[in-house]
């Protein structure tokens, strides 16, 4: 059984490749696509993002990786998928992704949408807040594989915070003051 794993994977997360680890033990085969969206502007163009994800599952031979336009349904059926594989971190993805799987199911009836629950390390986890840490100079080091932290790094133009640590001043604590009470 072949299952889709579409988004836009900018950046992929180490949450994003749990997910696909654990589909690929799942399905014969993954196929993970990214989608080219015009209304969306990207940190990464659609072949970098290809490339960052191929990198970071060589290690999975089963896993494959595309892009697309369109429908996510179309590319499923020209694909030959059956399973439209999607992640679950709390109680508002499963809104929007079961809205999304009863859409999908009205264009496709050949096509089941199956969902993972993001496992417990992942849960807060999204591209969004990969790229707002990275922007304000925080750590994401353990949020990306090493070679997309670089990336994003330098697409920031910063360095890694963990070799450039940010330096915080210690303020020390107020000393308490005495207050005479009357009696």
């Amino acid at each position: 059984m072949i299952a889709i794993y579409p988004g836009s994977f900018d950046p992929i997360t180490l949450g994003h490749l749990d997910l696909i680890g654990r589909g690929s033990r799942l399905f014969e085969r993954v196929i993970v696509a990214v989608l080219r969206n015009p209304n969306k502007m990207p940190l990464f163009s659609v072949q970098q993002r290809l490339d960052q994800i191929r990198h970071s599952t060589q290690h999975l031979p089963n896993v494959e990786v595309d892009s697309f336009d369109g429908l996510t349904v179309n590319y499923a059926q020209i694909r030959q998928a059956q399973v439209l594989l999607r992640g679950l971190r709390a109680v508002s993805d499963f809104e929007v992704e079961l809205q999304m799987a009863h859409t999908n199911k009205t264009l496709s009836t050949q096509i089941e949408t199956v969902f993972l629950a993001t496992s417990n390390e992942y849960s807060f986890l999204s591209s969004s807040v990969v790229k707002e840490i990275a922007r304000f100079g925080g750590s994401i080091d353990h949020l990306v594989p090493p070679h997309i932290a670089l990336d994003i790094y330098q697409c920031y133009n910063h360095n890694s915070p963990m070799l450039n640590p940010i330096s915080t001043e210690t303020i020390p604590p107020l000393k308490s003051i005495s207050v005479d009470r009357e009696p």
